[in-house]
């Protein structure tokens, strides 16, 4: 039977941002708004992403030839592909790597009317939201024009489904955003509403951070990924490359 799990995965939030500096900043003084120039879609990586990002790819290119990602899948976001570039050009990938794949799926949760917004500018425009948040929880809450995490486990599901049709057997590595991180963690390991959350509340995933799966044929009745290590940071700490997160409130970016 042929195997439909990729024999390795590794999913990698993007290095730190332009958007990430501006929101702890914002927050940090009490604004309503980030200070954000470009669409999130176009938001990229600040000076210390990209050394993230390139640390990371060293880390990758030191591993045995034979088990470096031979697939990479990335957000079309701007942030997201520079930094699964950096670890291209880093020489992470296989020798011979063909796949450099930019798949919408993998995109930030979109925040709709809440977009730009510290959590002192969401109790000031929308209170409204605050209270529609508090009551249906973080999984469920859709803010106009915005997606819940539901919707974006959807949509994961459907690029999962084509990984897995695609590059069964293979090593793939994703690069995409914190919510993407926790949404896989959550249908890959079949964990409930109140797991996923309990684990988003112990820390955030961190900028460069490696979430990394290994099959398991003896995982479910026809096998699948366990789960390795997840919020990796050593890649980026043995460079003395400094660690990101996202400040408490408000909207990853």
């Amino acid at each position: 039977m042929t195997q439909r799990w990729p024999e390795r995965l590794w999913i990698v939030r993007h290095g730190e941002s332009a958007g990430n500096v501006a929101r702890a900043a914002a927050q940090a003084a009490r604004q309503a708004r980030i200070d954000i120039a470009e669409r999130d879609v176009d938001v990229p990586l600040s000076p210390l992403g990209e050394t993230q990002s390139a640390a990371l790819g060293r880390w990758f290119a030191g591993m045995p030839e034979q088990e470096r990602p031979e697939i990479l899948i990335t957000s079309p976001y701007r942030r997201a592909w520079q930094t699964a570039d950096h670890i291209r050009a880093e020489g992470g990938l296989a020798t011979g790597a063909g796949h450099f794949v930019v798949d919408e799926r993998l995109r930030e949760k979109e925040f709709g009317v809440l977009d730009r917004l510290t959590h002192y500018g969401i109790a000031e425009h929308h209170p409204d939201q605050v209270e529609f948040r508090r009551f249906l929880g973080k999984f469920y809450h859709r803010p106009p024009g915005g997606e819940s995490w539901c919707d974006v486990i959807l949509r994961l599901r459907s690029a999962f489904d084509t990984i897995s049709l695609h590059h069964g057997g293979r090593r793939v590595l994703i690069v995409g955003h914190q919510v993407v991180v926790l949404c896989l963690r959550y249908l890959l390991e079949d964990l409930t509403e109140e797991q996923i959350l309990a684990i988003d509340r112990e820390a955030d995933v961190a900028n460069c951070g490696v979430t990394e799966y290994a099959f398991d044929p003896s995982h479910g009745l026809d096998g699948g990924l366990a789960l390795r290590r997840y919020n990796h940071t050593a890649p980026l700490e043995r460079e003395g490359t400094p660690t990101t997160r996202e400040p408490p409130g408000g909207a990853p970016r």
